[in-house]
């Protein structure tokens, strides 16, 4: 694996492109705890203003500002009232785009994202975005850390970017707003990746005269 720090560079491209090149890149997060890293395995890339289903499609917010600073930092989020997802900014500085991190393969600090994890098996340790963050030990305390940083305590190394013949991509999970666009990418055959999940509207009760 090649532990270097992915430039700054790197991020500073259309979303869409930055995305499938970060399969295989490795995440590596450094905590009192440990260290932990994690190979990606798949990602969604979400391009601000243009798309309905990214957080900034409405504009600048306290909750996703940092989506509109320099590329190569890290936004995290609040969802469902009980996780956080992890993205990777992306783009020239002000155009929000994002990379969310879906899932990845633990190579490096096993034991600390099992104590993290307990009850999950080895594939299963960031498999999902929740559970990425968690087993990495990622939350709101991280968010807007710089990854292209060499002594910072996150950042993305270069680490062996996934053969383009094994590279998938299709619709994204779970979002409503441009739920056609196919910017979830992946590793084929790969175990860590997440099952594909559409999304699925709430459905009202009907209020009856029996209630």
């Amino acid at each position: 694996m090649d532990g270097a720090v992915l430039p700054r560079e790197f991020f500073d491209g259309p979303v869409e492109e930055v995305a499938p090149a970060l399969l295989g890149r490795v995440i590596r997060h450094r905590t009192p705890e440990g260290e932990v890293a994690a190979r990606l395995t798949e990602v969604e890339a979400y391009a601000g203003p243009l798309d309905p289903a990214s957080h900034a499609y409405r504009g600048r917010t306290r909750r996703n500002e940092v989506m509109f600073g320099p590329p190569g930092h890290v936004y995290v989020y609040f969802t469902y009232g009980m996780h956080f997802c992890m993205n990777l900014v992306c783009g020239p500085d002000g155009t929000s785009m994002a990379v969310l991190l879906r899932a990845g393969e633990i190579i490096a600090g096993e034991a600390v994202a099992r104590a993290r994890r307990p009850r999950s098996t080895v594939r299963d340790l960031a498999r999902g975005p929740a559970r990425l963050c968690q087993a990495l030990g990622v939350a709101r305390e991280q968010n807007g850390l710089d990854v292209c940083s060499p002594g910072g305590p996150m950042t993305v190394l270069r680490g062996e970017p996934a053969d383009p013949a094994l590279i998938r991509n299709g619709p994204r999970t779970g979002v409503n707003g441009a739920k056609e666009v196919p910017w979830r990418f992946w590793i084929e055959g790969d175990p860590t990746v997440s099952p594909y999940r559409p999304h699925v509207p709430r459905q009202r009760r009907k209020i009856t005269a029996e209630g």
